[in-house]
């Protein structure tokens, strides 16, 4: 019997390689319009093409391979140092992080660019990690709260910097190519730049690789071989920030690669860190250069204005959808620490009921109190023909989102028996996202029902393509938690690479994307809430179910629930509930995972207590998110489901930061 070849991490970047060779032959021949000759002419030539070359293309050839190799090594070190194959610089917030501080140096100070970019990014990036550290600490770094603390803190720098550019398109519009990963050149500067921080970074892996094997036995044996763990993990973890950080103050965020390039040598056999310090790199440079080559053929000399970085993230992330069924991935030791209990109240439905009148009282401020060109107004005071018929439409579509987007988080988190589980975190609401996102580009006058269904369908083909990849290994939450990563990446590129575009269908798109009620009007939201009335009546009666299955499949098949039926049934009702919900909140709500542990933290452990209360917060959450975006900088608004996400992941954070 003829066995299939062992994929290996030579092959892969043996696979990479000679398409990069053929690539970057065909692009200089592009480039000098087929005058070869213009090359041997030297830098120093007056003829245009050899200028274009040297100076041009040459160095976008040679950043490319540098940044890929340091993002590439950025992610070796932090999952080394972490034991965590899920840590990156993007799932710890170092890139969102020098992202951000940049984007406010650049509207507040722009002359500390001048002199200092590469400081401030490191600065950005090192506060990022130490805020994931502290909220994940108390828990030993333990893998799942670090990587859900990186979660948080990436959603809460990413709603900063998309206010950041909501409110200063003009200002930050020629960012947005940069902040979604642009290798274009005009010197040799980004080069003579990263070339040595690059090294330094591989020298200084090199000097702590011996110490930093011996973390692939544990901490404690570690310890007892003379290993300073502090010293260790500040000095590792320093190095990927340094490097991370010059590579963003130079190209802007080119996330994926830090944690795709670890994530696939590793699949392909590279076990060993010395392995990994070896093909990690070589493959994330083959990557990066493979894709802008590639955008370079086929966007000619616009080439310029399409981001590499999200064009990366986009082709990356198939790439790692089809690696991870294929390939074993060795689960790493889990921290010894366990977490503590939280404990079940006794009367979950007073505490419900609490819930119930204070959103209750929500509402009636969200519709009868704010602030107009006087000033302040009280309660009542303006009458209902001036403020309740366009306030009610926004405040009634903001509570049912916060709910379905709750009850969608509340079934996939019980079904999958993953607290880190959501639509956000697994990439159900980037699939719906992508739906809604092709509709709307290519149909703009769309109406309700035809992107209810179009979310619906992208929504449902996250969910094909997470069960179809993870089935085999039973979930396993980190290759689970993988995927959807994966795919939130991908979404997360083609939408950074629209917004980087000059169409006018942009500002719209980014209005929607930031989670804006300000389009909703009665009409819209009368079918959504009719809509999830119905899911939430249908989702009602399987609470038993949802009791159940968290109990696991041979527990489940012995009390007699057809497994298979019920997850289908289940993972639909989330398909639809997050579509309803994104057409209004957009993809970047924060609810779909911050209600349900807030439901969970507060003792609600049953599962229709578990749904009611994860509702009642959802709807409460959302419904003061949309009225604090309307009055806290009036007469301009901020999108409910940035302040969602601003309010929802300082409050997580806080009670992340307790456990």
């Amino acid at each position: 019997m003829n066995r299939r070849p062992r994929i290996t991490p030579a092959r892969l970047c043996g696979f990479l390689g000679l398409p990069v060779v053929v690539l970057a032959v065909a692009a200089l021949r592009a480039t000098t319009e087929g005058n070869l000759q213009a090359i041997w002419a030297g830098p120093g030539a007056d003829d245009i093409t050899s200028v274009l070359v040297y100076f041009s293309w040459l160095p976008r050839l040679v950043v490319a391979l540098i940044a890929g190799a340091g993002l590439a090594l950025a992610g070796v070190l932090m999952q080394q140092t972490l034991r965590n194959p899920l840590a990156s610089p993007t799932t710890l917030g170092v890139a969102t992080g020098a992202q951000a501080l940049l984007l406010v140096a650049t509207l507040f100070a722009p002359g500390l660019l001048i002199y200092g970019r590469g400081l401030i990014a490191f600065i950005g990036g090192a506060l990022a990690v130490a805020l994931v550290f502290a909220l994940a600490w108390r828990r030993g770094l333990a893998p799942t709260v670090l990587v859900l603390a990186g979660l948080v803190v990436n959603l809460y720098l990413g709603a900063v910097s998309l206010a950041l550019i909501l409110f200063n398109q003009e200002s930050l519009h020629g960012l947005m190519i940069w902040g979604a990963g642009s290798l274009a050149q005009q010197n040799w500067s980004d080069v003579v730049h990263l070339a040595p921080c690059l090294v330094i970074v591989a020298l200084g892996a090199g000097i702590l690789s011996r110490s930093l094997a011996l973390l692939d036995l544990d901490e404690v044996n570690a310890r007892n071989l003379g290993v300073s763990m502090l010293w260790l993990r500040t000095v590792s973890l320093g190095l990927a920030v340094f490097v991370t950080a010059s590579i963003v103050s130079r190209l802007g965020l080119i996330g994926f690669i830090g944690l795709a390039s670890p994530a696939i040598v590793r699949l392909a056999g590279a076990r060993t860190l010395k392995a990994r310090l070896i093909w990690s790199p070589l493959f994330g440079a083959l990557l990066l250069t493979l894709t802008d080559l590639a955008l370079q053929l086929i966007a000619g000399r616009n080439a310029a204005l399409i981001p590499t970085g999200a064009t990366t993230a986009a082709l990356g992330a198939p790439l790692l959808l089809w690696l991870v069924p294929r390939l074993s991935m060795n689960a790493r030791s889990p921290n010894t620490n366990a977490p503590p209990p939280i404990p079940r109240r006794n009367a979950p439905w007073r505490l419900i009921g609490f819930a119930v009148v204070a959103t209750l009282v929500m509402i009636i401020i969200a519709l009868f109190a704010g602030r107009d060109a006087h000033g302040w107004n009280a309660p009542f005071a303006l009458p209902w023909a001036e403020t309740g018929h366009w306030r009610a439409p926004r405040v009634l579509a903001a509570g049912m989102a916060g709910m379905l987007l709750a009850l969608a988080g509340t079934l996939i988190q019980r079904v999958s028996g993953n607290p880190m589980a959501s639509p956000e975190v697994l990439g159900v609401s980037a699939g719906t996202g992508m739906g809604l996102l092709a509709l709307i580009w290519f149909v703009p006058g769309a109406g309700t029902l035809a992107l209810l269904g179009a979310g619906t369908g992208g929504a449902l083909t996250t969910l094909v393509v997470l069960i179809a990849i993870n089935a085999r290994s039973g979930f396993e939450p980190e290759q689970l938690l993988l995927t959807g990563i994966a795919v939130m990446f991908a979404f997360d590129a083609i939408q950074r690479i629209v917004l980087a575009g000059n169409d006018p269908r942009t500002q719209s798109m980014l209005a929607w994307v930031s989670g804006s009620t300000y389009f909703v009007d009665m009409h819209t939201a009368i079918v959504i809430s009719s809509v999830g009335l119905v899911l939430v009546a249908l989702a009602w009666p399987l609470g038993r179910w949802l009791d159940v299955l968290p109990l696991g499949e041979l527990v489940s098949r012995a009390l007699g629930l057809h497994v298979t039926v019920s997850r289908v049934v289940l993972l639909g009702l989330v398909a639809v509930l997050t579509a309803a919900a994104t057409l209004i909140v957009g993809p970047l709500s924060f609810v779909g995972l911050l209600a349900p542990h807030l439901a969970r933290l507060s003792g609600l452990a049953r599962a229709r207590p578990h749904m009611a209360g994860a509702m009642v917060f959802g709807a409460l959450l959302m419904i003061a998110a949309d009225w604090v975006g309307r009055q806290v900088i009036f007469p301009n608004e901020i999108p409910a489901g940035l302040v969602a996400t601003l309010i929802g992941g300082s409050y997580f954070m806080w009670r992340l930061r307790r456990l």
